[in-house]
């Protein structure tokens, strides 16, 4: 099982002094909050991974990672704004592998204040199922975990389509409903087959792009949870879903497909085609 860690707040920009010595204490002792790993190989052979939240465990866990540990908590809504603390270094010394997305500004001073020979490694992330597969792929050749990799994808494809079919049979009248998505949960109108006519996001919508999509009848606006601005479009008569794109503390992708799925057919039970 992956294990995961939670920190608290604190501002890196006015810590990197601490953190060095701090990583450097934690590299000359051996010391930390972390359990001794192997180092480079990590537990049975397989790396050691530092993420920074439960997104990008959760594509590490997907393509065979086991000693996984999250540095943001599952409980921060907009993980970008997280303040890492001087004992996430622990972790991050004794890593093989540092997982972060381009949004996320801390990643990369994480590592430097850490003094971290670890590879620092961007990942895309969309939980769009090509891209999930692309992603799952490039990390398993990348962790030497290729053969976990390929069985989970396995089970990933058999669920999208088991999930893809059941929201396809829920279509209100039996057609197509239009959507309008948050650039960050086009990948949910997807699982849904739904025809997207227009996406909105992340900066601020102006009146101009809210008339525009309210021209374009949506039934649905796939809002993103983790920065919802409130009612898109209050005068459309559309049904507002809201769609998590971060994966709890168990970091299951596929679990977060489900929850959509379930936003989904619930919302399209309320639509009148």
């Amino acid at each position: 099982m992956a294990r995961t860690r939670v920190r608290t707040h604190v501002r890196i920009a006015s810590l990197l002094p601490v953190l060095a010595l701090s990583a450097a204490s934690v590299l000359l002792t051996g010391c930390g909050d972390t359990e001794p790993s192997s180092g480079a190989g990590g537990r049975e052979g397989k790396p050691v991974v530092v993420v920074t939240t439960t997104w990008e465990g959760a594509f590490a866990k997907a393509a065979g990672a086991e000693d996984i540990t999250v540095i943001v908590p599952p409980s921060t809504h907009h993980a970008p704004d997280y303040d890492p603390k001087p004992s996430d270094l622990a972790a991050v010394a004794k890593a093989d592998f540092v997982l972060y997305a381009p949004f996320e500004p801390y990643a990369a001073k994480i590592k430097e204040a850490a003094g971290s020979k670890a590879e620092l490694v961007e990942v895309g992330l969309d939980n769009d199922a090509d891209k999930v597969r692309s992603e799952v792929t490039r990390l398993g050749k990348l962790f030497g975990t290729e053969q976990a990799a390929t069985t989970w994808k396995t089970g990933f494809d058999a669920e999208y389509t088991k999930l893809s079919g059941e929201l396809k049979a829920a279509w209100p009248g039996g057609k197509s409903p239009n959507v309008v998505a948050q650039v960050f949960t086009a990948w949910a109108a997807k699982l849904a087959g739904a025809t997207a006519v227009g996406t909105y996001g992340p900066e601020a919508v102006t009146p101009g792009q809210l008339a525009e999509l309210s021209k374009k009848k949506p039934a649905l606006v796939l809002d993103n949870a983790h920065m919802s601005t409130g009612t898109v479009l209050p005068d459309s008569g559309a049904t507002q879903v809201k769609i998590v794109n971060y994966p709890g503390e168990d970091l299951d992708l596929l679990a977060v497909h489900r929850a959509a799925a379930a936003e989904l057919k619930k919302a399209m039970g309320t639509t009148t085609p």
